[in-house]
């Protein structure tokens, strides 16, 4: 597979001037982060249970240009929001503040002055996460953020690559030497404790861990990780970088904030009493009350004392471990028809099992199923907003997105007119992990 090709030179040229100017630096003084956003082809909401989950970084995301402050005030502008977030590293950022506020988004948000931006939310919460754990950080930043232009970042684990980028730029302002696990639990505590979001580890360990060419592999239980690279799968290809496959990016235009929607809670909740019952049952009830303390055998056995409801949370929870490890063997053999047909089955259960997603997401995935030239399709990120996602062979990517452009334009006029035709589906490849440049 060929070279990464994001961030473009251009792309890092805007950022370092924006910084140099906002800093009276020298252009050669500003560094940059690169926090890509990642897709989850297996292993959908089951990461809060300790199942085992896959996922890619793509070559779109987030790029934080910055330098160190030389005192300890953070100064922050953004390429999606007007005004300015001023803070000092000196402050005790509060947990569970921010998810009282609309900032659980950075690309949405209010703010009712200058200085409280809702979207700063996130590099207090990077500030509140390395405090926590010891770290000593007296030194501020200046920096400028922006989002991949023209794309809603909706299901693409935006929130994660932002508290990423954060992170690492206060690390590397403060030479801290951190580790990408150590990383990964950093941006939970932004996310659990300080903006109050009840997600997994799956987002912020793919961006930590993820390497061009490879599927990241992570058993969110032990937080044990491999990557696993396809065999170079040439065959008939001849497109640019030598790539059998594309990843197609299909936006519903549904945007709706995460932490505000009390569907993904509960059905995290759910999941939880669903692997209490089962371990009472087993004699096991000491066992912390996730599906993955529960034996397969265990759970076929007695998953006839679930309620209909737990019964579809449990049952999306072992079908999609199997999807997992199943696909991993696909990925590694290079067949990418069993690979997506696993997609599409994740994708089914998440609607049949896990309940997610919504009549346009429904719609959007079922014509990925029949766009020409795709593997397999399915929901991205929680399925309650966003996009869904699906892998196409190279050569008939733009065909893909030419048909899922004509259908769903059809089927839902109101929300496709909301967004650039452009912009309703993108092409992609696959992206390696966050860095400082």
């Amino acid at each position: 597979m060929g070279a990464v090709r994001w961030p473009r030179e251009s792309e890092f040229n805007v950022i370092r001037r924006k910084v140099a100017e906002m800093s009276g630096r020298d252009i050669t003084d500003v560094r940059v982060v690169v926090s890509p956003y990642r897709i989850c082809p297996l292993g959908a909401h089951i990461d809060h249970q300790g199942g085992i989950v896959s996922a890619m970084t793509i070559d779109k995301g987030i790029l934080l240009g910055f330098v160190p402050s030389d005192d300890s005030q953070v100064l922050l502008q953004s390429g999606q929001f007007q005004g300015e977030v001023k803070f000092s590293v000196d402050e005790e950022p509060i947990p569970g503040k921010a998810a009282k506020q609309n900032g659980s988004n950075h690309l949405k948000g209010s703010f009712s002055t200058q200085e409280e931006c809702s979207w700063g939310n996130y590099a207090r919460g990077a500030l509140y996460a390395l405090k926590k754990r010891g770290n000593n950080i007296k030194q501020g930043i200046i920096g400028y953020i922006c989002g991949a232009e023209g794309l809603d970042s909706s299901g693409l684990s935006s929130s994660a690559a932002v508290g990423v980028a954060y992170l690492l730029a206060f690390e590397s302002a403060n030479d801290l030497i951190v580790s990408p696990t150590e990383n990964i639990e950093y941006d939970r505590l932004i996310e659990n404790e300080y903006l109050g979001l009840k997600n997994g580890i799956l987002d912020q360990s793919a961006i930590l861990l993820s390497s061009y060419g490879c599927l990241t592999c992570m058993n969110c239980k032990t937080k044990e990780h491999n990557l696993i690279r396809g065999p170079e799968l040439n065959s008939h290809t001849s497109n640019e970088n030598n790539s059998p496959f594309k990843i197609l990016l299909a936006f519903s235009g549904l945007k709706q904030n995460l932490i505000s929607n009390p569907g993904y809670n509960s059905r995290v909740a759910e999941c939880r009493e669903a692997a209490k019952i089962l371990l009472q049952a087993c004699g096991n009830e000491e066992l912390e009350p996730i599906l993955s303390n529960v034996e397969p055998e265990v759970y076929k056995e007695h998953k006839c004392k679930l309620d209909p409801n737990l019964a579809r949370r449990a049952e999306h929870y072992f079908s999609e471990n199997n999807r997992v490890l199943k696909g991993l063997e696909a990925w590694a053999c290079g067949n990418l028809d069993e690979f997506g047909k696993l997609i599409s089955a994740s994708g089914l259960s998440s609607i049949q099992n896990y309940e997610s997603g919504c009549e346009p997401l429904i719609q959007l995935y079922k014509i990925l199923l029949e766009a020409p030239g795709v593997y397999g399709a399915r929901f991205s990120g929680a399925g309650f907003r966003g996009c869904c996602i699906a892998f196409v062979e190279a050569e008939r990517a733009s065909d893909a997105s030419s048909y899922i452009k004509m259908q769903y334009s059809q089927v839902q006029p109101e929300l496709a007119k909301q967004m650039d035709e452009d912009g309703l589906v993108l092409v992609c490849d696959a992206g390696d992990c966050a860095r400082v440049i």
